[in-house]
């Protein structure tokens, strides 16, 4: 098969790095998709190890389509019955973008009425009872190329399934991992997230650390599948259980507010994973360990506090990080001044988003 692993704008290196650890070599890398061959081990096997991209999808089929005809005859003409039974409930998520074709309700229905004239044609019926599994149907349209894929994920991988409970604006856990990935962090290193939330980017740093599939411990979507070989994810787990490397983890995740890391605790027992918390200012951040790796998603000045209180924190933030002797800190916010207020200029940016907000990841490694 064709396979896609979607993300973030910016995070395509990442996922192809992430593909290759795991001995898939991709085969093309797009703005914000990576493609890559494989059978359907290597689908489920790429749904458990993704931590920085947003799903996997398998692809059905590819054509250019500029009309509702030509988009219902692309369609009808792929073979479904390969992948959908004759009672399959069948679910259609759509996207456009830069195409003629740009309302995506009626691409949905379009597409769904001609997988249906389809499976009538090769089931010999004209009854379609949809009250089987339901299997996802993916129809994005880019520069009037449509290409057509089964979801086998359901939920987006960044739902791991440890944070049950959120603070205001939670930064999600694929880019928490991407930030985590991206500051160079090693097992060996120590690791501060000075204002961590609902604890993503610690929990997210310990997974790595002791090579935890982000997707141990969640359903996917193409497990329902009833053309899925047998076993595949079940064997897809073994293996990712037998590659934990349980070990001793110099991790700290600490905030002002009590209730946040009392969440944190929750969300770490969940993941199954051993870190440090503590309720604690940024201010007050201390370490006598010369060299470590600081990672922090603080407060934008629109999405939580007001601009002077951003403005007033970043400035505490600046004192108090400048007293980690060769620490690297990664820092991603949307405030567009963040470098002016904070009295330094980044020695790396990278631009990405957070909850659809644009962001910049500041890095200083000096």
């Amino acid at each position: 098969m064709r396979l896609i692993a979607t993300c973030k704008l910016g995070l395509e290196s990442l996922v192809a790095a992430e593909l290759r650890r795991i001995g898939i070599e991709p085969e093309s890398v797009a703005d914000a998709r990576v493609t890559f061959p494989g059978d359907f081990s290597a689908m489920a096997r790429a749904c458990l190890w993704l931590r920085t991209a947003e799903r996997v999808l398998a692809e059905v089929g590819t054509f250019e389509a500029r009309t509702f005809e030509e988009l219902f005859e692309g369609v009808k003409a792929l073979p479904w019955k390969q992948y959908l039974a004759r009672d399959a409930f069948i679910h259609v998520n759509g996207k456009s973008a830069k195409s003629t074709l740009f309302s995506v309700s009626d691409c949905q229905s379009i597409t769904k009425k001609a997988i249906v004239e389809n499976l009538r044609a090769a089931y010999h019926t004209q009854t379609l009872p949809e009250t089987g599994k339901e299997v996802i149907v993916e129809v994005g349209i880019l520069k009037d190329v449509v290409t057509l894929a089964l979801d086998p994920c359901g939920a987006g991988l960044s739902r791991r399934g440890y944070r049950t409970f959120n603070v205001s604006a939670p930064i999600s856990e694929t880019l928490g991992a991407a930030i985590v990935l991206l500051s160079r962090y090693a097992p060996e290193q120590p690791l501060i997230d000075p204002m961590c939330g609902s604890g993503t980017m610690p929990i997210e740093a310990a997974m790595i650390a002791e090579n935890r599939a982000p997707g141990l411990n969640r359903p996917f979507a193409a497990e329902e599948w009833p053309f899925l070989p047998e076993r595949v994810f079940a064997l897809a787990r073994e293996e990712a259980r037998d590659a934990v490397t349980p070990r001793k983890l110099d991790i700290l995740g600490s905030d002002i507010d009590a209730h946040s890391i009392d969440l944190c605790k929750k969300h770490a027992k969940k993941a199954g994973i051993m870190v440090n918390w503590a309720v604690r200012p940024v201010r007050e951040l201390a370490s006598d360990k010369m060299g470590g790796v600081l990672v922090c998603n603080p407060p934008y000045g629109e999405r939580m506090f007001k601009k002077s209180e951003a403005e007033r924190l970043y400035r505490e933030m600046r004192t108090a990080f400048d007293g980690l002797s060769g620490w690297r800190k990664s820092i991603i916010t949307a405030y567009a001044d963040f470098e002016r207020v904070y009295g330094r200029r980044a020695d790396k940016r990278r631009k990405l988003s957070n909850g659809g907000m644009p962001c910049t990841l500041y890095q200083y490694f000096k």
